[in-house]
């Protein structure tokens, strides 16, 4: 782990490409022979790529700084893909706690004030993950002028101070809608990037099609350094969403499992009118003498009101809907398919993609769903980090010119093909 404060800023030299080749080909094949990825295929569950026990750190492991790190949920994915997390920060003393009973050190502090660490080794990834209730609209939807809108500008310091070759910033999509003065902010966060010397690129990922079990759309925005010995960076290709149902994701849940017995404590209301509900129906099952007032007069002008589907209970045979920090079982489609409760602790950290083995901590239970809606799927983590193993092993694009030697069909899981002229 690195050690804290200061500000320097690193500069590394460079290396032409004909010198670096035969040190890139060791480094493959060193971290080749460490990897601790489990083998995995279609049929596997999204999680299986973490194994059954804590998942041991790399010792040459490409290395990784995660900012705004949460409980780890895209550290984890990065370490299944052979990073080290060399430090990681975030202000959560809950989150905190977890990381460090899963994942190990983290620097539990303010980024405003804590500082940035002085790497002993040169800095391969920076991720971060800045808060994003302020752009949610299911949080503030305040912006930059929320106190919490403005840590972005945290992140973009600490590129500039740490100077990582990939920097991958993940939010909500909307962020894309807010507005810096007369600028959009993802122009800003781009072109302050592009001035750094970074090719950038950003796109929106709905996580159910990258081995999540739950339609979780987040924007992806991705920079890599102008070096020549990088490869460029591909989003990770989507998959079949075999195995992704709620029924296939929990109902196999265990009593002994951990957080299996945590579940929020709701009002007697919420209860009763969560009787009503049948399985892959919502409120408009509850009969209007039973509605509170207000909900009742939302039923009666559901046109104004763009037709809400509150209290909705997915049938066991869809994908959940977005797990979210706040978990309110009005809007949030929490309900157990078929029991009268809410999913528990254990239940949404697995539709999150989380591990069994993975063990949350925190004062209350409302803490432990608030962490695990906070965080990025670690399955989309792990797939988003092996397109960034690419690029920093410099591996370039299949071309056309590659499958006419490889003479050998195309499958569907193949990669895309580029043409070249």
């Amino acid at each position: 782990m690195a050690t804290m404060i200061t500000k320097e800023k690193r500069t590394e030299p460079r290396i032409a490409a004909e010198e670096l080749q035969p040190k890139l080909i060791q480094k493959q094949e060193e971290r080749a022979a460490e990897a601790p990825v489990v083998e995995e295929n279609e049929t596997d569950r999204p999680w299986s790529v973490f194994g059954t026990k804590k998942l041991k750190e790399k010792k040459n492991g490409y290395t990784h700084v995660s900012l705004f790190s949460g409980v780890g949920g895209l550290d984890l994915g990065f370490r299944a893909a052979g990073f080290r997390t060399v430090w990681a920060n975030d202000i959560d003393p809950d989150a905190c706690d977890t990381f460090r009973d899963n994942l190990g050190e983290i620097a539990e502090g303010d980024i405003r004030t804590i500082g940035w660490p002085k790497l002993e080794e040169p800095l391969d990834v920076l991720s971060a993950g800045f808060p994003c209730q302020p752009f949610s609209n299911a949080g503030s939807r305040r912006g930059v002028s929320d106190r919490r809108g403005d840590l972005f500008n945290y992140a973009l310091e600490a590129v500039r101070e740490l100077n990582p070759r990939v920097v991958l910033f993940e939010n909500v999509r909307g962020l894309l809608s807010v507005k810096i003065g007369r600028k959009l902010l993802i122009e800003e966060i781009l072109q302050q990037l592009h001035n750094q010397g970074y090719d950038c690129q950003f796109k929106l990922i709905d996580a159910s099609n990258h081995r999540v079990a739950q339609r979780r759309l987040r924007l992806l925005i991705v920079g890599v350094r102008r070096d020549s010995d990088l490869g460029p960076f591909r989003y990770p290709q989507e998959k079949p969403k075999i195995g992704l149902s709620i029924g296939e994701t929990i109902l196999d849940a265990t009593p002994d499992l951990p957080n299996q017995g945590e579940l929020m404590q709701l009002n007697p209301q919420a209860i009763e009118l969560g009787s009503y509900i049948p399985e892959g129906g919502s409120w408009k099952d509850i009969p209007y003498d039973k509605l509170p007032e207000r909900l009742q007069y939302i039923r009666n002008n559901m046109e104004k009101y763009r037709w809400p589907k509150f209290y909705a209970r997915f049938h066991r045979d869809d994908i959940a809907g977005t797990i979210t920090a706040a978990f309110k079982p009005e809007n949030a489609g929490v309900w157990h398919p078929v029991e009268t409760r809410v999913f528990s602790v254990r239940e949404i950290a697995r539709i999150q993609s989380f591990p069994d083995w993975f063990v949350f901590g925190g004062r209350s239970v409302k803490s432990k769903y608030q962490q695990i809606g906070n965080a990025v799927p670690p399955r989309l983590a792990y797939e988003v980090a092996l397109e960034v193993v690419n690029v920093l092993e410099g591996h370039k694009p299949r071309t056309l010119t590659d499958f006419l030697k490889e003479k050998r069909p195309l499958r569907p899981s193949d990669k895309a093909i580029h043409y070249e002229p």
